[in-house]
């Protein structure tokens, strides 16, 4: 077996692994440089009333090309730290805002 090829298959399903979580959420800020401020919803069921509640998350995510504006609907998925917050970078836009 070549040593080469098992490296490569290796590398290529880190990168799959890394990838493959999706978040959606909305854009709440964009007033950075190549970054976006996502807010990402989860429900959350209360252990003992059973209520769902509703969890928020702000991320920083990565826009290298400044195109997400506020109030669009976007996913992210996770990337290596670009810096100390932002460790997630934006896959695409769903639904733009109304102007």
């Amino acid at each position: 077996m070549n040593t080469e090829t098992t490296t490569a298959e290796t590398a290529t399903t880190t990168v799959e692994k890394r990838g493959d979580r999706v978040l959606t959420g909305r854009v709440v800020s964009n007033k950075m440089d190549k970054t976006i401020a996502v807010l990402v919803e989860r429900l959350v069921r209360h252990e003992t009333y059973g209520k769902f509640l509703r969890r928020s998350t702000k991320l920083l995510a990565h826009d290298e090309s400044n195109s997400a504006r506020e109030g669009d609907t976007v996913t992210i998925t996770p990337c290596r730290p670009l810096s100390r917050r932002k460790s997630w970078r934006l896959l695409a836009i769903i639904e733009r805002a109304a102007p």
